[in-house]
């Protein structure tokens, strides 16, 4: 007889949380949103893709979540800032701020195109600035807030082709730094996960050698 999986015990509670998880339609992202759902948060789940996020919030919402599906390219810092104004309004609140969306456009410095490298700073880097500024101010406004941001070991190591990526997640590791400590005494923290290689879609082109 199968047994339907359900959410219904976890390491920690999250219960009547509110959170927000970009690049959540795959990867390391679809898996932090499952994560938050099952501790009980509800999740809003960022990305491109419409149609994997709908299914995304379907099966999180069968199995006992719950799971919003938001279509935002957050490399447009704009609709990114409004898509975290809409969400902290509808819902009264924003708890949580996973920023995890990223992309790679690797190439050695010397042929590297500059559309390579501000397509890479301008996603990975720049739409975190407009996401956190946006964030902030409900999480303030509730003195509770939890930013993580999703870097990588290439922004502490660097790597070869990846001068861009590395440039990016290097930054985004002093940008949170310094966040901290401006919202540390409000009850907000601001913190990074530096993973090394992942076997994701994003990861699936880069050669064996350089993983």
């Amino acid at each position: 007889m199968e047994v339907k999986q359900t959410w219904r015990t976890y390491l920690f509670s999250l219960v009547n949380k509110v959170a927000v998880v970009t690049g959540a339609s795959q990867g390391i992202g679809e898996n932090i949103a499952n994560t938050l759902a099952s501790a009980g948060a509800h999740v809003v789940c960022l990305a491109r893709s419409e149609e994997k996020l709908i299914v995304l919030a379907s099966k999180i919402n069968k199995l006992g979540g719950n799971a919003t599906p938001y279509k935002c390219d957050i490399s447009d810092g704009e609709a990114f800032s409004d898509a975290i104004r809409n969400i902290s309004k509808k819902f009264k609140k924003l708890d949580i701020l996973v920023n995890n969306a990223g992309i790679t456009s690797d190439s050695l410095i010397m042929r590297m195109r500059k559309e390579q490298w501000h397509s890479v700073i301008q996603t990975n880097l720049d739409a975190n600035y407009y996401g956190i500024k946006s964030a902030i101010k409900p999480m303030m406004k509730n003195k509770f807030g939890r930013i993580i941001n999703i870097t990588s070991i290439v922004g502490l190591t660097g790597n070869i082709g990846q001068a861009n990526y590395a440039a990016s997640k290097s930054g985004l590791i002093g940008m949170t730094k310094s966040i901290a400590k401006e919202v540390g005494s409000r009850g907000i923290t601001a913190n990074c996960i530096a993973p090394g290689w992942i076997d994701t879609n994003m990861t699936s082109d880069i050669p064996e050698n350089s993983k």
